[in-house]
């Protein structure tokens, strides 16, 4: 699950929209950021980065529910929903928020982590192939998993494993489509080195000049 420690962070409303106002806060360590969603207007605030970046570097990551306190506005239940980073420091430059209403379903994007050996890998010589690592689903803010786990072991050769076998409780509803494949078992064949073609080629009829019988 989310994070179970109440996290609050402290932010300013901004009247600036424009580049130099986002500049300046930057430089002061701040982040200007974008509230939107839930039963209020959007609004544009400004909050530390630092608080956000441990936010950020949490165990459940962009999927942590977090209250933001906005002076002379007061505290709502927040969610990432977008981010900017910086191309050359990778560093929170701007977000979108989405604000959260108490006990309204939201959708959002988890990540899928295989457990265990695959029977198929260890005694039949497969490889494993996940291809589906983030799967979409619907739950309440509080009931947000940091990961979904998927146990492979029984997987054997030639096995496939669809969004249909992932295990979940019944506050959480998958979105995507049951037969949509997670990982298969699969067989790689070696590449064997190819043969050099063999090339026949015709002796050239070679005819011997000897002496000339006599009369020719």
């Amino acid at each position: 699950m989310a994070d179970n420690e109440e996290i609050t962070i402290n932010a300013i409303r901004r009247e600036g929209r424009g580049k130099n106002d986002s500049r300046r806060l930057r430089r002061e360590g701040m982040v200007p950021l974008t509230i939107y969603g839930g039963e209020g207007e959007a609004i544009a605030v400004a909050a530390p980065l630092r608080d956000l970046a441990a936010v950020l570097r949490s165990h459940a990551g962009a999927n942590t529910v977090f209250t933001l306190d906005v002076e002379g506005i007061g505290a709502s239940e927040v969610l990432f929903q977008d981010r900017q980073l910086d191309p050359v420091k990778n560093r929170l430059i701007h977000a979108d928020l989405k604000r959260l209403v108490r006990g309204q379903m939201i959708e959002l994007s988890i990540p899928l982590h295989l457990t265990g050996e695959a029977f198929g890998v260890k005694e039949e010589d497969g490889v494993l192939e996940q291809v589906l690592r983030q799967v979409q689903v619907r739950c309440r803010p509080r009931n947000i998993p940091d990961a979904i786990s998927v146990d492979v072991s029984h997987l054997k050769l030639n096995d496939v494993l669809h969004v249909s076998d992932i295990p979940v409780t019944e506050d959480i509803e998958i979105l995507v489509e049951p037969d949509t494949v997670v990982a298969s078992v699969n067989f790689i064949k070696e590449d064997l080195p190819e043969e050099t073609p063999v090339v026949e080629t015709t002796e050239p009829e070679v005819i011997a000049k000897g002496k000339k019988e006599d009369g020719e």
